[in-house]
């Protein structure tokens, strides 16, 4: 199975990157936090990698931390919750924060992620609330910003309009429409989605 690749970003769209390595193209599924913060395209990138076989389906998915990725597979591991909602649980809150969410037991907090139900976050809370203490904790500290959640989203907003190839004038003023419309509390996923779409209003 494919642990790793190390190469250069191809191409980036809203949920996966086209990542080269030595001429032959992955296709890797990223969470929308951490394709925001991908290098630009033609640059180079190395990332750790699940590899996940169905069926009808040979799928990777990629993580720029150990934490994320350990987080990933936990979250994979509940009931009902495959991998691209574990992917979607991902892009809602930085690891460290959805850490903190699940072993607080905040229901109401996860279920503002897109994708989450109320059902999905109290089995969240559930069967992961005493597993996320044997994540590497010093990883998830070290992800922790001393900045306010909504700044944090704002930046990490902006980042991630700029490496899908838009200038910084427009990423910034495509976020502050977004927050203004969404409430600068929103989840990232939400953020990131709206500002695309007033970007291609603009465009």
């Amino acid at each position: 199975m494919i642990a790793a690749l190390r190469g250069t970003v191809q191409e980036k769209s809203l949920d996966e990157a086209v990542i080269d390595v030595g001429g032959v193209g992955y296709r890797v599924n990223f969470s929308s936090l951490t394709l925001g913060r991908l290098p630009p395209e033609g640059q180079p990138v190395q990332v750790r990698v699940r590899t996940v076989v169905r069926e009808d389906a040979f799928e990777l998915f990629g993580f720029l931390s150990r934490a994320e990725e350990e987080l990933f597979l936990l979250l994979n591991s509940v009931s009902h919750v495959g991998p691209r909602l574990a992917l979607a649980v991902l892009s809602g809150m930085e690891v460290s924060e959805l850490v903190a969410a699940i072993g607080r037991s905040e229901v109401a907090r996860l279920t503002k992620i897109h994708g989450v139900g109320k059902k999905t976050a109290e089995r969240l809370v559930l069967e992961l609330k005493d597993k996320v203490k044997t994540l590497h904790l010093e990883q998830v500290a070290a992800q922790a910003k001393p900045a306010t959640p909504e700044s944090t989203h704002q930046a990490d907003l902006i980042s991630a309009l700029i490496n899908l190839g838009y200038k910084q004038p427009q990423a910034e003023k495509a976020a502050e429409s977004a927050s203004e419309r969404l409430g600068a509390e929103a989840a990232f996923q939400a953020l990131f989605r709206e500002a695309l779409k007033v970007l291609r209003a603009s465009a």
